[in-house]
């Protein structure tokens, strides 16, 4: 009686599974330093079929990155609640960046450490993504600036430095919380990430838009 056959994978999910092995070989080794013998040993198949799916490790980076990208932005979006006011989406929205973070951090790695000192395409590939996220939060910003009612509306250049500078506030924010970094100790919760954010720009930007503004003085 001949060996029974096991089923063949279906390559979606075989694909996935090589992703998720790069994801974490990339984040641990290093672009440069990982090898493509690594990422199929962690995968748990041969070389050769690491190859056939993905051609090279040039391609098999961008498809992690892409994948990661698509996977935050996601989650971003998903966590928004809808209808209520400016503030309670950009809460809800941090929450969902810094837990999607949190629970994938090798992910984040990939995408805000390496993928950015790689040079082209890698670097372009991120860029689109925080391009996305930067968009959504200088809606959210113009909304409040609406909801609002203030007398001076910030004009659209403002709007988009505030939204950068939120953005990047978030990132650097979440790379301090994964990493234990001085004085987060364990990683804190996201929802506490998120409320350091909101406590840090939300009490500006309110001030903001009730007209307030900082002057350097004489």
């Amino acid at each position: 009686m001949g060996a029974v056959k096991s089923k063949r994978m279906p390559r979606a999910v075989r694909e996935q599974q090589m992703l998720d092995a790069a994801v974490l070989t990339f984040a641990r080794r290093g672009y440069r330093a990982a090898s493509m013998d690594e990422i199929a040993e962690v995968a748990g198949v041969s070389k050769p079929l690491v190859y056939l799916y993905l051609n090279s490790k040039e391609e098999l980076f961008s498809a992690v990155i892409r994948r990661e990208a698509a996977a935050l932005a996601e989650a971003v979006r998903a966590a928004v609640e809808p209808g209520v006011s400016a503030d309670r989406q950009l809460w809800s929205g941090l929450k969902g960046f810094f837990a999607h973070t949190a629970e994938h951090p090798d992910g984040w790695t990939v995408l805000h450490q390496q993928a950015r000192t790689q040079g082209e395409p890698f670097a372009v590939e991120v860029a689109v993504l925080r391009a996305e996220i930067v968009e959504f939060v200088t809606a959210m910003i113009g909304a409040a600036a609406q909801e609002a009612g203030c007398d001076r509306e910030p004009a659209a250049r403002e709007v988009s430095g505030l939204a950068h500078a939120l953005v990047g506030a978030a990132e650097s924010l979440a790379d301090w919380a994964n990493s234990g970094g001085p004085g987060a100790g364990e990683r804190p919760p996201a929802k506490d990430t998120a409320a350091t954010l909101m406590n840090f720009a939300w009490a500006g930007l309110g001030r903001l838009m009730a007209g307030e503004r900082w002057s350097p003085g004489s």
